[in-house]
């Protein structure tokens, strides 16, 4: 696929990663369409020609409502970007409350739905219309270095490898359909979030644990997308992007 001929459906558009690859590719796709709840990025999107529609992803029914719009004023979108997701730590059994030490269901189902069940919501739309249009079209999922296992993490981990599963699976579904579908599972990124979330000192202790000694950049999560775009080999495989944090 030719990433100038394109275009290109991401979700989680107002987040640091989706708007990054938004701007991104919007300097070189015949069009950019971005999916958040959070419209307040909209009107800077809007500026660089990119259709912005407000859409919670968790919600099934809106889902379905939103991509019908959105399909119908751009038939050809070809390329999907599962991006919205929502990172959230907590342990199985917190030791350091009084109160109930169990993790909280209600916290389990949030953060399995905005990272989990929104890719299913978003790309089971998305990839019934381009069937219809016999779209040869390809799904790339957001994953997480988390996938393998993060302690303290009970939802957010199994969240993403499940993200990884069903992006092994839908290549198996779809690939005879004509429609790749890939991801990419990011380490710890050089954002405004990771600098609000954690202190100076963790960041510096993970670096530590980096063979690169740095995290990575926004530039360097749009180029390997841009990789999975453009090679048409690349097929049901997790591209761990993690300055060999995970060997």
């Amino acid at each position: 696929m030719q990433i100038g001929e394109q275009i290109i459906l991401i979700t989680g558009g107002s987040g640091e990663i989706g708007r990054h690859l938004a701007e991104t590719y919007s300097q070189v796709c015949k069009k950019i369409i971005v999916l958040d709840i959070n419209d307040e990025k909209f009107p800077a999107l809007q500026e660089k020609g990119i259709e912005c529609y407000k859409c919670d992803v968790t919600d099934y029914l809106q889902t379905v409502s939103v991509t019908d719009e959105v399909f119908a004023s751009y038939p050809e979108i070809g390329i999907v970007i599962n991006c919205a997701g929502s990172i959230f730590s907590a342990p199985l059994i917190n030791l350091l409350t009084k109160e109930d030490k169990k993790h909280k269901a209600e916290d389990w189902d949030r953060v399995i739905k905005i990272n989990l069940s929104s890719v299913f919501y978003v790309t089971s739309c998305s990839v019934e219309k381009m069937i219809a249009k016999r779209t040869k079209g390809l799904i790339i999922n957001v994953s997480s270095v988390s996938s393998h296992g993060n302690a303290g993490q009970s939802a957010y981990s199994a969240a993403k490898a499940g993200v990884n599963a069903l992006t092994v699976t839908w290549s198996k579904e779809l690939s005879a359909l004509g429609i790749r579908t890939a991801c990419i599972s990011p380490g710890f990124i050089d954002t405004e979030s990771t600098s609000k979330a954690l202190s100076e000192a963790i960041i510096t202790r993970i670096k530590n644990n980096i063979p690169l000694k740095r995290l990575g950049t926004l530039s360097e999560i749009s180029d390997a997308v841009k990789f999975i775009i453009e090679n048409d080999y690349f097929n049901g495989k997790v591209l761990e992007l993690d300055g060999g944090l995970v060997i």
